[in-house]
């Protein structure tokens, strides 16, 4: 039998806006969100808008490396 790779791999979205370095926001932080990707089908790094509590909006989050 030939040994599985996991075809599905759990990876890490983050916003890419810098939400930490504005002061005058009521929350600091960094969004993160986790989800799969299959491994075959987007080799490249993912990248996906969603919401982002600290942003209070919208932004295109990418896959980061853990």
């Amino acid at each position: 039998m030939a040994k599985n790779k996991d075809v599905r791999v759990t990876i890490t979205l983050e916003c890419i806006d810098n939400c930490t370095q504005n002061n005058e926001k009521k929350k600091l932080g960094v969004s993160r969100y986790t989800t799969q990707k299959n491994r075959r089908n987007t080799p490249t790094r993912l990248e996906l808008k969603k919401y982002c509590s600290y942003c209070n909006k919208h932004t295109i989050h990418k896959e980061i490396k853990k």
